[in-house]
């Protein structure tokens, strides 16, 4: 260290001396004295690296009262930020996905301003299962006989094979092992389930007799992914839900689909690219 270094370092001001100015006593009486302390042992975590680092004080160092000011406002602000999505994804995952239709908001506003029966049964006078309302009308939409909601679509495809094939293969399409956003990848999604991976076909090919051909006493599931985030054009032969249905059902074999940005509604009629939807998946046979 330089004697320079040295000399700037000493320049730096005391916690103790920086909290009894009257600008610092007003921070704490909005913000709280931790916060004020904790925020002031960064900022002179801050000072020292721009010293170490360029042999100067920091641009804020003659005024630390504002510049804390500033940086406890903007903790303060909430991190969603309203914004014009221009992306050209419509529903775009990292800005919130669909909206909600003003029905669904004022519901939800309603069911946080005062108890109520998420997960009680009036009629038992017991306990209730907090999923049932919705399951209802999932299975109404869909026609599936039961439901399950979780938070997103990898924890949906997790607890999928987790409960159905854990110690067991689990059959999919090489051109089908995709990884979604936030590097949730198929194949360690099936690691995580304790599933084994049986990749069938090839990037660009595969047929029904790879299905067939892949199975054996350890096989329990047949899987279709939907490749939502991207498209294989050209040479290719994919094998459709229904199709594998039939399989399963020949082999007596669970088929189970992960849709990925699936609809419950036609987009088509939009105007928008046309997704599977589980109606249609489920009427065509398919499991879960």
């Amino acid at each position: 260290m330089t004697s320079e270094t040295r000399t700037l370092y000493s320049q730096l001001p005391a916690i103790d001396r920086l909290l009894h100015d009257s600008a610092f006593l007003s921070l704490r009486d909005r913000y709280g004295h931790t916060q004020v302390v904790d925020l002031l042992r960064r900022m002179l975590d801050d000072a020292r690296d721009v010293i170490r680092n360029t042999q100067t004080l920091p641009d804020w160092y003659a005024d630390w009262a504002q510049e804390a000011k500033l940086r406890l406002e903007n903790a303060a602000q909430s991190a969603l930020r309203p914004v014009i999505n221009l992306t050209g994804t419509v529903l775009h995952t990292n800005l919130g996905r669909a909206l909600q239709a003003q029905e669904a908001i004022e519901a939800v506003t309603q069911a946080m301003r005062a108890p109520v029966t998420l997960e009680y049964d009036l009629d038992g006078a017991g306990r209730g299962h907090r999923d049932r309302a919705l399951a209802t009308l999932l299975c109404r939409i869909t026609g599936a006989e039961d439901a399950c909601i979780v938070n997103n679509n990898a924890a949906a495809v997790l607890l999928m094979l987790a409960a159905t094939a854990s110690g067991k293969e689990v059959v999919v399409s090489r051109g089908e092992l995709v990884e979604i956003g936030g590097a949730f990848r198929i194949p360690d999604v099936m690691r995580q389930a304790g599933c084994t991976l049986h990749e069938v076909g090839t990037t660009n090919r595969t047929h029904a007799k790879d299905y067939r051909q892949a199975v054996n006493e350890n096989t329990g599931l047949l899987m279709k992914v939907h490749t939502s985030n991207y498209s294989i054009e050209g040479f290719t032969k994919t094998v459709e839900e229904a199709e594998l249905a039939e399989i399963g059902r020949e082999l007596d074999i669970p088929v189970v689909a992960d849709l990925g940005s699936g609809s419950l509604v036609d987009l088509s009629q939009y105007g928008l690219p046309k997704e599977p939807m589980p109606q249609q998946l489920i009427a065509a046979g398919v499991s879960l």
